[in-house]
């Protein structure tokens, strides 16, 4: 049974009308946050909120080191404090915590605002594998950013109960959608390559994992959609793997339902919506038992992917499992009910009055 919030975490505000959301990840950037952010942002607007996102598009950017596709806002506080004093938001909401994220917050507390947050990224274990620097210092300056928060957002149960444990607070249920007409199990690319197919769709980065994948020996062909920084190196590590680059749109999701079989690796994400990408084109997935994955995948009422701490063993089972179940149980998300979800977790930015 999918995991129903308690009702005392539902604040719905009739009176939210401006919502101005704070965002270091946002286009052109290609990520699950910004999918998320855009998805929700344009079903809030067909609910007739007025929205406005706030991203580094709007800013003196620079490369963030080791990740020179991703843009970070250099200095934003000033200009950032008269946009959000000009848009004079009924609820504000900080969903990352990099620059832009931290002269929000600033910004709102100087000024006696409430707001909320989301815990997006595993940011910890990001920069542990990047830098060195140990999750458990990341993770203290995370409690004191989401702290001043009156309500973090998070994707699924289980990270709900970790972050708890890592002394977190005023966490609020947030689950994630499936653009539907978008992703369907037709048409299907007709890859040139022996099947089964085993695919991968997402970054290509050291985060996601990807060399478990590609290290693994089974039957027929694995494929990689997507691009990013350790691409040109696992190409020449793995020369038999597919590495076609990233797709968009139709040709994504055809390139989805041509596959036989959805890999994903990672150990780290927060949630994974190429997993429910995957299952809307009629794939069946394989991942380590993690969050995300476990949380998807262990709430189905019939099977629709394997979880194995041996990924191998994962794919394998996951090749037998009837692909007919997957696109029903992907049709129980809905972006609505994420932008829904999402609304009943704001807060007003002062308090109400009665």
């Amino acid at each position: 049974m999918r995991y129903q919030p308690e009702p005392e975490t539902s604040l719905a505000f009739a009176g939210l009308k401006r919502i101005l959301i704070i965002s270091d990840a946002w286009e052109p950037q290609v990520n699950g946050v910004v999918r998320t952010m855009r998805t929700v942002t344009a079903e809030l607007r067909a609910m007739g909120k007025i929205v406005e996102v706030v991203g580094p598009d709007r800013f003196n950017t620079m490369p963030m080191p080791s990740y020179p596709e991703i843009r970070l806002a250099l200095l934003p506080g000033k200009k950032l404090a008269k946009i959000i004093a000009d848009f004079q938001p009924d609820a504000l909401h900080v969903a990352t915590e990099g620059p832009l994220g931290m002269a929000a917050r600033a910004y709102a507390k100087k000024k006696g605002l409430r707001f909320t947050t989301a815990f997006h990224t595993r940011f910890a274990e990001y920069l542990e594998a990047r830098t060195l620097i140990p999750a458990r210092l990341t993770y203290a300056w995370l409690r004191h950013f989401h702290g001043a928060s009156a309500g973090v957002m998070v994707a699924t149960q289980s990270l709900r109960e970790e972050l708890a444990g890592r002394g977190f607070r005023n966490l609020r249920p947030w689950s994630r959608g499936v653009d539907l007409e978008a992703f369907s199990p037709k048409p299907r690319e007709d890859w040139p390559f022996p099947h089964p197919i085993f695919a991968y769709v997402g970054r290509v980065a050291v985060e996601k994992n990807l060399r478990a994948f590609l290290a693994l020996d089974l039957p027929g062909s694995k494929l990689v959609v997507g691009d990013g920084p350790q691409r040109k190196a696992l190409e020449a590590e793995f020369p038999t793997a597919h590495f076609v680059g990233a797709r968009h749109g139709a040709a994504l999701a055809a390139a989805y339902a041509g596959a036989d079989v959805f890999v994903f690796p990672s150990k780290t994400d927060t949630f994974g919506l190429v997993v429910l990408e995957a299952l809307a084109s009629g794939l069946t997935v394989a991942a380590y038992p993690v969050t995300g994955p476990k949380d998807i995948l262990g709430e189905a009422p019939v099977p629709v992917g394997a979880l194995d701490d041996d990924l191998r063993t994962a794919c394998l089972k996951a090749l037998d499992i009837d692909r007919t179940n997957c696109r029903p149980y992907a049709e129980c998300f809905s972006w609505r009910a994420c932008a829904q979800r999402f609304m009943d977790n704001l807060v007003p930015t002062r308090e109400l009055v009665h």
